[in-house]
């Protein structure tokens, strides 16, 4: 038991900072000797992810099946969207933003357990600088440089996303694919997420009285081929309303343009564009979510909402919706796997998912009292 001054300290107590009062001394005045809640350290983990925040918020199961195998371990996360991950409910002892300070330290720490679940190349970098027990996910080929499964678990992630027919091919989810990278069987384990209920936030312009159903009109910029033109939305808008529903159009700065002009169309419920907790929180307003595969896909599964998911150019197996709502698709075959641009010309294939298709998806996923 290290003493300094003849003062205990437990610098392995998952509570313990070192350059702060931890905060159990901080709320109780609790010191190390004899302290009531002291938490040592029985693992350490760091789990790397830094990629798109959709990625980081589908990884998060991961979470749940580490907790119940290591209940005391000290969990590292590092990202690049510190944000994003549960602040709350012990998941996660420490969130690390990807920068220097975050690296220098983390290179002069020793972990029980490294999983580096991106194939960037400073993830990759990382996994092989910062010393572990076991490392799983990938890492730096030393002779080419490039990203590297370690060992053969990572193999079957890895191909998928380096061939595109084997990516075609695959019939597992991405979550499933991710636990058995990390040597786990996937028990279906739920997203790790915060509603960002306690913050407040007033949403009485919000539609009431009626089965609200967010649409997320965009979709990035990276793959343009899975947008849905104006026509089709105010179709699909216009459905909802009279069966009786109550649309709430969302999305960010990059779909507000879009968004006003369907509002001034339909008369749809639109609220503007709000950071991303806000968001969230409006996104868990929603009795059910119309998306494409972006950012709001994710977070609608995270919020365990009835997802009607609008897909063309990812393999559908990719995604799980845990039994909630539907992927629909385009009634002819998509030969633009994983392209930004239509092989066949400027019109997507999407164009040929009817709004009618999409709204029976809505009617059996979230039906009306």
């Amino acid at each position: 038991m290290p003493h300094l001054n003849g003062v205990t300290v437990h610098p392995d107590c998952r509570h313990f900072r070192g350059d702060i009062p931890c905060r159990p001394n901080k709320e109780y005045g609790y010191q190390c000797q004899d302290c009531p809640v002291y938490a040592p350290t029985q693992q350490r983990i760091l789990i790397i992810k830094l990629g798109a925040i959709g990625d980081v918020i589908r990884t998060t199961p991961l979470l749940r099946r580490l907790r119940q195998e290591y209940p005391n371990a000290r969990i590292t996360w590092l990202t690049l969207t510190p944000a994003i991950l549960p602040q709350s409910g012990g998941w996660i002892d420490e969130v690390l933003k990807l920068e220097l300070t975050s690296v220098l330290h983390l290179q002069q720490r020793e972990f029980d357990l490294l999983f580096n679940l991106d194939k960037d190349k400073e993830a990759c970098a990382l996994l092989g600088s910062i010393r572990a027990h076991q490392k799983f996910g990938y890492q730096l080929h030393p002779q080419y440089g490039v990203a590297w499964p370690v060992g053969e678990l990572a193999n079957h992630k890895y191909l998928t996303g380096v061939f595109d027919e084997l990516s075609q091919q695959n019939q597992k989810p991405y979550v499933q694919e991710i636990f058995e990278l990390c040597g786990y069987e996937f028990q279906h384990e739920e997203y790790v997420f915060d509603t960002h209920d306690d913050k407040g936030y007033d949403w009485s312009q919000l539609p009431q009285g009626r089965p609200r159903i967010g649409l997320n009109t965009g979709c990035g910029d990276r793959w343009t081929t899975r947008l849905w033109s104006d026509e089709k939305w105010i179709t699909l808008i216009n459905q909802l309303q009279q069966a009786g529903y109550a649309p709430v159009l969302l999305g960010g700065e990059a779909e507000a343009e879009r968004n006003q002009r369907l509002h001034a169309a339909t008369g749809a419920a639109y609220l503007g564009t709000f950071p991303l907790p806000q968001f969230i929180n409006l996104m868990h307003q929603m009795d059910g979510i119309v998306t494409q595969v972006t950012m709001a896909m994710h977070i609608s599964i995270a919020l365990r909402k009835p997802t009607i998911l609008m897909n063309n150019i990812f393999n559908p197996y990719e995604f799980d919706l845990y039994g909630r709502g539907q992927i629909v698709q385009p009634d002819k075959q998509c030969v633009c796997f994983y392209r930004g641009s239509c092989k066949l010309g400027p019109t997507s294939c999407m164009e040929d998912l009817s709004a009618e298709k999409v709204f029976e998806a809505v009617r059996v996923s979230v039906p009306l009292a």
